[in-house]
């Protein structure tokens, strides 16, 4: 089978609504900074409070625990928050979501005990279904010939976000020792990581204003007349109105298990299996970077595993976004995955080998870099998986009025991936660094082991992305 994908001739592509993708690719920038700007510090925030009781190995455990818990309160509540965003519209949940993690960002920030940081996580991932209706409203703004360039964006954002946010949160961690003459009062002292959350909350309420005044409503039956005709006219004909009045019959009464086909489930499948590995990957790099040299890992301060992530996240995002939809078009969607997942392996492979280098050599070195720059390049084509993956759960929904179903079911399936994810990896992390299981690499072989797996349903998908404006 040949590598570049032969495509047939194809009816022009639809221009992006630049002005809205614009909006909501901002407000989901906003939300990434947030995420992602506790991880620089999250693991000496578990240390400071002494949940672990001294035990540096113990701290993969709880910061574990901190993203499970996060990740099933968000399967719990996220597909009641797709169906609602199907009857109340899209923006309003949206600004439900962007209020919550704003409250949760200033509570982690204020947490001194473990379950007050639980509790803070636990309360963005139960208010806040974002992330499912906005791949939703990515769906009704795009259609079969541009939907390739709207999902590119969205690792687009995730890759700045994974720069900004860690930057952020590792810059600004502890003020008060690395400004001190600016940061006196003794608030700074017992609140070290406020900060960042402030910043962060500050963000998300900036983009709360943004998306309240400037983001139209997508969903069909709430959208303004003109919205319809810019968003939707292009690709339909004049008998649209009553199209979208059939459909609409067709589908309100649309039950879960009805949806529950091949078609919809094998693309939600290599979806979930994608997003186990890829946060169980995300909560190994700062573990094992801020893990004593003397436990298999590097020794990093917070603040140097912030400007490393960061700068593992500019590179990817400067690359997703000039090369990825080209890349799609060139080699087709299902390709590009199986490739994409199948550099998960190599991926896994460069973490043992530069905890060795650090053990034999002593110092981080230029071997060590250049292994880090190779995890780098697996990293940026690892990502791509992430778009086609979203271009295959969209194309399932059999209508658009079903996306919000399809899209919760999706992002159910991938929160209880997550929500297994960190735990079960950062646990076995710190089992096998502990018990010296496989010298310490138990964790590594497992999840080189289920990329196989993904690699085999990979090439379930169909060969095609679904046209269903046809």
């Amino acid at each position: 089978m040949p590598l570049v994908h032969a495509t047939p001739p194809r009816k022009p592509t639809t221009p992006l609504p630049r002005f809205q993708t614009g909006i909501l690719m901002m407000f989901e920038l906003a939300e990434i900074i947030a995420s992602m700007s506790i991880y620089p510090y999250i693991n000496q925030l578990v240390r400071e409070i002494d949940i672990t009781g001294g035990d540096d190995a113990a701290v993969g455990y709880y910061v574990g625990l901190i993203d499970s818990l996060f990740y099933l309160a968000q399967a719990l509540t996220v597909l009641s928050w797709s169906r609602l965003s199907d009857r109340i519209g899209r923006k309003p949940v949206l600004l439900i979501g962007l209020t919550a993690a704003c409250i949760s960002m200033i509570c982690f920030g204020l947490s001194t005990t473990f379950w007050s940081l639980v509790i803070s996580r636990c309360m963005w991932g139960v208010l806040n279904g974002n992330t499912g209706v906005m791949k939703t409203v990515m769906g009704e703004l795009t259609d079969s010939t541009n939907m390739a360039q709207g999902f590119a964006l969205i690792p687009i954002v995730w890759s700045i976000g994974s720069f900004v946010g860690p930057l952020m949160g590792g810059m600004l961690a502890r003020p008060q020792d690395h400004r001190p003459g600016l940061f006196t009062n003794p608030f700074w002292r017992k609140y070290p990581y406020f900060l960042p959350c402030v910043v962060s909350a500050s963000l998300l309420l900036l983009a709360l204003f943004i998306l309240l005044h400037f983001l139209e409503e997508t969903l069909s039956t709430k959208r303004r007349p003109s919205l319809t005709l810019s968003i939707s006219g292009v690709s339909r004909g004049v008998d649209s109105d009553d199209q979208e009045s059939f459909v609409r019959q067709n589908t309100a009464n649309t039950s879960l298990l009805s949806l529950l086909t091949p078609a919809i489930i094998i693309p939600i499948a290599n979806y979930a299996m994608l997003s186990f590995l890829d946060i169980s990957f995300r909560a190994l790099i700062p573990l094992f970077l801020s893990t004593p040299t003397h436990l298999g890992g590097m020794g990093l301060t917070p603040s140097s595993i912030g400007l490393l992530l960061a700068f593992y996240g500019i590179v990817d995002g400067l690359f997703q976004a000039l090369f990825l939809a080209k890349i799609v078009d060139w080699v087709g969607p299902k390709r590009l995955f199986c490739v994409s997942v199948s550099c998960f392996a190599p991926l896994m492979v460069l973490f043992p080998i530069m905890s060795w280098l650090v053990h034999t050599r002593g110092v981080i070195d230029h071997a060590i870099m250049y292994a880090l720059l190779g995890q780098l390049i697996l990293t940026v084509t690892w990502d791509m998986a992430f778009a086609t993956g979203l271009m295959f759960v969209t194309a399932s929904a059999p209508a658009k009025n079903v996306l919000g179903v399809v899209n919760g079911l999706s992002q159910s399936s991938r929160s209880i991936a997550c929500a297994l994810g960190p735990a079960l990896t950062t646990s076995l992390f710190a089992f096998s660094k502990k018990h010296n299981v496989l010298n310490g690499n138990a964790v590594y072989v497992v999840l080189i082991m289920l990329s196989g797996v993904l690699r085999w349903m990979g090439s379930q998908l169909p060969d095609e992305i679904q046209d269903r404006d046809d």
